[in-house]
This record gives structure tokens, sequence and C-alpha cells, in this order.
């Protein structure tokens, strides 16, 4: 029944629009804001999707086959954080430049449809952790209505399977440019080499994979469950990613941890 309010605020929050932008990325996140979008507002909502070297094509595939399955329209935007000195220098507030540069294009969008409203799925649980983008959502007045409505990371993955959406258990999957260590420049080249990295463990069969990329090293971190296979693994792993320039390859022995890249 908690759930079942928590619904209805959330339809209630997204009602109140009357129309709205929503940035949609592909994750259980923004794809449940969509569907919820969509049945509220039927033609005045549409989803946004960000085409940017920081997230593998393989994301883009996602939410394109997300949307159509929702039913909602979607555009595709070009990106330009690449072009961003600022955001290039990775420093500590990173992700403020690069959803700044996200919501800019979004804004534009809004504007020119004549729409109310911009929409992400930032949820309750992310209120929590460190994440300088929030300052960016303040500035362009975007509403998250998952966190309004009190909405949990678990909470969003059951309301997604209750809405039939195909990536209701897909593991979190933020910027590649998460993978690199503050102050450490971001390249295009080192973005290809983590997301060509991530995409060899995942064909090997891993679900939650990072490669932390420390220049000469890669830093192997999977879900804690999927480490014992990792450990199996690990001279294949290590050719694997030495193939794509590392010099040494690691296995962090804790696994994923949600916010590594902020410890």
């Amino acid at each position: 029944m908690r759930l079942e309010r928590k619904l209805q605020r959330l339809k209630a929050t997204i009602a109140g629009c009357e129309s709205a932008v929503a940035a949609f990325s592909g994750g259980v996140d923004s794809s449940l804001v969509c569907a919820v979008a969509h049945e509220v507002l039927g033609s005045r909502a549409v989803a946004v999707t960000a085409l940017s070297p920081t997230y593998p094509p393989e994301e883009l595939t996602t939410a394109k086959a997300v949307a159509e399955r929702i039913g909602i329209g979607l555009l595709v935007v070009k990106t330009e954080e690449m072009n961003n000195p600022h955001f290039l220098k990775n420093p500590p507030d990173r992700c403020y430049h690069c959803k700044r540069e996200l919501l800019e294009k979004l804004e534009k969008i809004r504007v020119e449809l004549g729409f109310k409203n911009i929409l992400d799925g930032t949820n309750r649980d992310d209120l929590a952790d460190l994440r300088p983008g929030l300052r960016a959502l303040r500035e362009f007045r975007v509403i998250s209505p998952l966190a309004v409505a009190g909405l949990t990371k678990e909470e969003v993955r059951r309301l997604a399977s209750s809405y039939g959406l195909p990536n209701a258990e897909k593991p979190a999957s933020p910027c590649l440019a998460s993978r690199i260590p503050f102050g450490q420049e971001i390249t295009a080249e080192k973005l290809k080499r983590i997301a060509r990295g991530e995409g060899f463990l995942r064909s090997l069969g891993f679900r939650v994979v990072r490669v932390r990329d420390h220049e000469t090293l890669a830093r192997v971190e999977v879900g804690k469950e999927e480490l014992p296979r990792a450990k199996e693994l690990e001279e294949r792993i290590r050719r694997g990613l030495k193939g794509l320039g590392y010099s040494s390859v690691e296995i962090d022995e804790r696994g994923y941890r949600e916010g590594g890249a902020n410890l």
C-alpha cells in the first residue's frame, strides 16, 4: 500500500507538469519517469536521449528499444561536453558541467515544443550521494518526480517491473568519464578504451562491471557475487585489457561499490 501511495504521488507530480521533456538515459529510473509521463500526459511528454562519447553506443540502442516499448516519442540530441575545457580537466564537479550541457539542449527543445517543464530520473537515494549534477538541476528548475514521491532505487525497480519495463533490473551505468579519477584528463581515446574494456568483460558474462582508468593501470570492479569467477578468469581478463593498451591490470577484491569513483 505504501508503494501504491508513492506511485499515485508520482503520477500526480507528473500530471501537474501539464507538459514535459524528460531526460532519458535508458536506465531504469528515467524509464519509469517516461512510462508514467506517457501514461498521464500522452503526447504532451517526450523523451530526450543524449548521443555522447561518454556513453557506449549500446546505451542508445537500449534507450530506443525501451522508448518504443513505452510508446513515448523519442528525440536524440548530440551533446558537446567534450568541447568544454572545464569538463575535460575532470574536476570534482565534473558531473555539473556534463549535466548542464545536457540541460541546455533539453531547455532548447522544451522552448521549441512549447512545453512547460523538464523531468529527470533522480530518485530519493541519489539525494544522499555526492552528485554535483544536482546543482545543474536546480539552475534549470528540473522536476525530479521520483525524488518528490520519495521513491528509492529498490522501489523504482519494483514499479518498473510492474510496468513491464524490460530494463527493470538493469545495473546502473553512469557515464564513462566517471571511471577516470578526478584531476586526470578526460580524452576520447580513454573513453573508447573504457567502453571496449567493459564490453569485453560483459562478453565474458559479467553483469556489473567497471574499468577504472588510471592511465597505464586498469582497475577492474565486478559485482561482489561475481568476484570468485573474476578470479578464475583473471589471466584472461588481464590479457584482454592489456590488449587494449593498459600496461597492468588489477581486479579490485572489494568488488563494485556504489559511489566508488567518489571514494
